[in-house]
């Protein structure tokens, strides 16, 4: 196990050359791909359409800018010269071969990146607020958490072989921007009676039967986290479905037998292990909040900000799209989008990661993070600093202004890489946002969150896209079915099905329509769309969707 007080320095060379042996096993021939399965996937790495996926860990999406950079070495030494950010908080790399594998994990191990347990049934990378330490809103920084558990979990001895794969995510705004609804287990930091503690969802999930997490504990007091987490995965390892990998995640688990049965046996075996906690969690927690304390922030006027936004409309555009607001005066997050005109969304090639690691070391105190939709962070800008930093971000591609906006699309790889998928993804997600540049209504739209996954596994999140859109195999065509109403941060929400499915030539039409019924119905330009769906019913923009039905 690789305890809370172990050194990656040890833990990682050890792993790497346990796998390297594996992999000239398999070379060799002396292991056949059946033996190297599980193998290769307690090391991220999956065979896809054209070759070997490498999937790498980024614990609660922080990086530093010397992390950024091994990225993008990797990227043009063993793969095509970018990399694939996932909504959590990976990155994928397509086009590994096998031989290589093993130096580019030894090339990550040597800025402490890995890719141990992003595959398999066992706990999976911890994600968390992408601007944790930053907003505003937050109660406190859970990124000490988020890292206590990632050490807690590491080859933990007990849960390599569960059910299924098992997902945890820690917000601490009163805005959930984790998406904690979503995950076998979601925290939010609370505060009850003057005390610091957890809200515990359990039970949240997406994928072919998609459920929203329930609250099994109101209040856990912090000191009491890893006994209760410990207490929950357990009795899910006992009382999981192994018969059918399709029922066998926790939120059937939670659905078959009831909350109130899952809480009874989950509060039974909290209090044995928490007699038995040894507590050395409270003892490293006190070493984590000291690295993750803030950096020194400077009080400088903020002159050249105001003026740049005055002088420059692009400027102005990408500072009210992109920027999130920050906890010091003089300070701001800002959104790097992956989503410029024309790239595969979630890609980055390795020149645009070495820029916006020299970015965050020269303006942003070395820290950097991976958001959720898919997107760059830099969490700590002085706005002094943001028309410097605009302009290269331009002159890369990367000052896209459309965070949160209709191009600002989550997509998953779909049939172009992965052996799951049943349709295209990015296809579609590049199409929907041409047509809406084209047409000059990205700004009049405002806020709109679509989603687009290409198969039943939902790695592109559509239940929670205030506009989803699944692929799916219709007797050899490509067909995309349309769910409206779907929200993971205000009201979590699972979108419903609209109808009928579409070819893939009449998705941009379908959704024209339903954009333009949205703006005819809308109160006024502030109202969303997913706040006029709520307010109106999905008849309007079934209609829209549906015009034919409409007219019978």
């Amino acid at each position: 196990m690789f305890d809370a007080r172990t050194s990656q320095d040890d833990y990682l060379p050890h792993r790497v050359a346990q796998f390297r042996a594996q992999v000239a096993r398999r070379l060799d021939g002396s292991l056949t791909e059946e033996e190297f399965r599980p193998l290769r996937l307690m090391n991220g790495v999956y065979l896809q359409l054209h070759s070997y996926m490498l999937r790498v860990a980024i614990p609660y999406g922080a990086l530093t800018p010397d992390q950024l950079r091994m990225l993008g070495h990797v990227a043009d030494r063993w793969d095509r010269g970018y990399g694939h950010f996932t909504t959590r908080t990976n990155i994928q790399y397509h086009w590994h071969k096998l031989v290589d594998i093993p130096d580019a994990l030894e090339a990550l191990a040597s800025v402490g990146i890995h890719s141990i347990q992003t595959s398999g049934n066992t706990i999976r990378n911890i994600t968390a607020d992408a601007f944790a330490g930053a907003a505003q809103d937050e109660l406190e920084d859970p990124r000490p958490w988020a890292e206590l558990m990632r050490r807690w979990s590491t080859d933990h001895p007990e849960f390599q072989f569960l059910p299924r794969k098992f997902k945890i995510a820690v917000s601490a705004g009163t805005q959930d921007r984790a998406v904690v609804s979503a995950y076998d287990i979601g925290l939010r930091i609370v505060e009850q009676d003057g005390q610091r503690g957890f809200q515990v969802w359990i039970g949240g999930g997406l994928g072919r039967t998609p459920y929203l997490g329930q609250v099994v504990r109101d209040f856990l007091p912090q000191a009491d986290l890893l006994p209760y987490l410990e207490a929950i995965i357990s009795t899910y390892n006992l009382t999981g479905r192994r018969d059918n990998k399709w029922k066998a995640r926790i939120k059937i688990t939670v659905a078959e037998r009831g909350l109130d049965v899952m809480r009874a046996e989950i509060e039974e075996e909290f209090t044995r292990r928490r007699a038995e906690f040894s507590g050395v969690d409270q003892e490293v927690l006190q070493e984590l909040r000291a690295r993750f304390a803030a950096p020194a922030f400077r009080n400088a006027p903020i002159d050249a900000y105001d003026a740049a936004r005055e002088a420059s409309p692009g400027f102005r555009s990408w500072t009210d799209t992109n920027l999130h607001p920050h906890r010091i005066d003089g300070y701001a997050s800002a959104i790097i989008t992956l989503k410029a005109p024309g790239v595969t969304p979630g890609d980055m090639t390795s020149d645009q990661m070495r820029l916006v690691a020299d970015l965050a070391e020269r303006f942003g105190h070395g820290d950097i993070r991976v958001n959720h939709d898919q997107n760059l962070v830099l969490p700590h800008l002085h706005k002094s600093d943001l028309p410097e930093i605009y302009a290269i971000l331009r002159e890369a591609g990367l000052a896209t202004a459309n965070a949160g906006k209709v191009s600002d699309i989550i997509a998953c790889p779909g049939m172009d890489y992965c052996t799951l998928a049943t349709a295209r993804s990015i296809p579609i997600a590049k199409d929907i946002a041409a047509h809406f540049r084209a047409e000059g209504l990205e700004d009049a739209i405002g806020q709109m969150k679509i989603r687009i996954s290409g198969c039943i596994n939902a790695c592109g999140h559509h239940h929670l896209g205030h506009i989803g859109i699944l692929g799916l195999d219709r007797a050899g065509v490509e067909n995309y079915q349309i769910t409206l109403g779907g929200d993971g941060y205000d009201i979590p929400t699972l979108g419903q099905r609209a109808g009928a499915g579409f070819p893939a030539e009449e998705v941009v039409p379908a959704i024209d329509r339903l954009v333009r019924a949205y703006l005819d119905v809308r109160e006024d330009e502030n109202e969303r769309f997913i706040d006029a769906y709520r307010r109106l019913g999905p008849a309007p923009f079934k209609a829209a969707l549906y015009p034919e039905v409409a007219n019978a």
